[in-house]
C-alpha cells in the first residue's frame, strides 16, 4: 500500500531554515508528480510546492524565492527546503502523491516559526 512519511519539522525562528523529508513506498515513485501542501490553523489546505516526475517545479507565489522542492528517485524521497522562514510559514505540512488508485497523503509535520 502507498504509504507517504514526512519528517524534519520543528520550531524555528523567523529568518531560519528547515528541510523537510517525505519517504515514499508502495508505488512507482519516479513516475509520479509529488507535491507539499500545507494547512495553518483555521484556514484551508494549500498547495506550496510540485515537483513532476521528471523535475520540473512549481511554487506558490508565497513561497516562491524562498522554498526548494526537489526530489530523490533513487532513494523515493521528496524533500522541502524552507529558507527564510516567516510566521505565516507556520503550518503542518503534508506530502502528496495521486496515482491511478487514489490520492495519498503523510501523516503531517508541524512547522513553527516563532521568535
Amino acid at each position: 500500500q502507498v504509504q507517504l512519511v514526512e519528517s524534519g519539522g520543528g520550531l524555528v525562528q523567523p529568518g531560519g531554515s528547515l528541510r523537510l523529508s517525505c519517504a515514499a513506498s508502495g508505488f512507482t515513485f519516479n513516475m509520479y508528480a509529488m507535491r507539499w501542501y500545507r494547512q495553518a490553523p483555521g484556514k484551508e489546505r494549500e498547495l506550496v510546492a510540485t515537483i513532476s516526475h521528471f523535475g520540473g517545479t512549481n511554487y506558490a507565489d508565497s513561497v516562491k524565492g524562498r522554498f526548494t522542492i526537489s526530489r530523490d528517485n533513487a532513494k523515493n524521497t521528496v524533500y522541502l527546503q524552507m529558507n527564510s522562514l516567516k510566521p505565516e510559514d507556520t503550518a503542518v505540512y503534508y506530502c502528496n502523491v495521486m496515482t491511478g488508485t487514489g490520492r495519498y497523503w503523510g501523516q503531517g509535520t508541524q512547522v513553527t516559526v516563532s521568535s
